[in-house]
């Protein structure tokens, strides 16, 4: 009964036989720490980080267009895109479920209420981390000829323009509705024209 005790012990997932982590789970957790280091670092820089992802789609398409093939690896990324940018404009909390309640915050309505910031249900680093992803994943895809699916893409390219077309409808209607814009750029501040420039002391 102690040796199979022990042997149980040493055969957790990541540990060695004595106890201790393993060289892959030490190699994989090394590398996670460097990956999410890095994440970290590029987080102010919003424009660069961007720039990169479009050139990364640009690489793609390229790549797609060259091929002439992947088309529903295309349309699964663009399909996945669509979902990230809606959330993306999305408030966290929905004004819908919220419009009989009086709990929670809301959305301001009228020029004299209080300051809310737009918090949105997907920030705009994780809309980017997950979009960089998916292009990755999608550039992944197309050095395996078992996502080559035969497929009539000028289909596919109608029904995704359908479907963003029917979403971004459904988006503008539910912004209107309810009065809010997806972008905030601080809180405003008004000043009087005697007021400019005058310091009060204590």
């Amino acid at each position: 009964m102690v040796v199979r005790y022990r042997m149980s012990e040493g055969d957790s997932v990541g540990d060695s036989v004595h106890g201790k982590p393993s060289v892959v789970y030490r190699f994989f957790t090394r590398l996670g720490q460097i990956y999410q280091s890095w994440l970290d670092k590029s987080t102010p820089y919003t424009a660069v980080r961007w720039v990169v992802t479009l050139g990364l789609s640009f690489v793609y398409m390229v790549r797609v267009y060259l091929l002439q093939g992947w088309y529903i690896v295309t349309y699964a990324l663009g399909i996945y895109h669509l979902n990230l940018f809606i959330a993306f404009l999305s408030p966290k909390v929905d004004p819908s479920l919220m419009e009989d309640s009086d709990d929670g915050p809301s959305l301001p309505t009228k020029q004299n209420e209080e300051f809310r910031p737009f918090i949105r249900r997907l920030p705009e680093f994780k809309f980017w981390h997950a979009a960089t992803k998916g292009i990755l994943v999608a550039m992944a895809c197309t050095f395996f000829e078992a996502f080559n699916v035969p497929v009539f893409w000028p289909i596919l390219v109608m029904y995704f323009i359908m479907l963003f077309c029917i979403t971004m409808k459904r988006q503008i209607k539910h912004m209107i509705k309810y009065r809010y814009i997806p972008f905030t750029h601080g809180k405003r501040t008004y000043r009087g024209k005697e007021d400019a420039g005058k310091t009060f002391a204590s």
